[in-house]
């Protein structure tokens, strides 16, 4: 399951220095899958391809946002997710939308980082 911010974020940005993925950004600021991975090209859902250093539209334009997709929850980095145990206001919480396994989680954690499994 990724982490989500709700309305209810301050804006301090004490979460984004905290991600290992480099998933979360300021509200209104593009992003890219290539920032904090190394993926060079991202095959998106509908079959389409894009260059991962492309800019991205924000996903809101408010306050601090976290990306699905590169959200691991920390899963392999750390025991819990940074984000979530920085936040002064409790806004970073599980996203039921994006419901994940631990070996989900881990898989997307090798796939951002192009590890190769032994």
């Amino acid at each position: 399951m990724a982490i989500i911010i709700t309305d209810e974020c301050i804006n301090c940005g004490a979460c984004e220095p905290e991600c290992p993925n480099t998933a979360i950004y300021e509200g209104g600021r593009e992003w890219n899958w290539a920032g904090g991975t190394k993926l060079e090209k991202v095959e998106l859902e509908d079959g389409s391809a894009v260059n991962a250093k492309d800019a991205q539209t924000p996903v809101s334009d408010e306050f601090y946002y976290i990306v699905p997709g590169k959200c691991t929850e920390c899963t392999g980095f750390h025991e819990e997710p940074q984000c979530a145990a920085v936040c002064p206001v409790d806004c970073c919480v599980p996203d039921p939308d994006y419901v994940e396994t631990k070996e989900e989680l881990l898989a997307k954690k090798a796939w951002l980082h192009q590890e190769v499994e032994a």
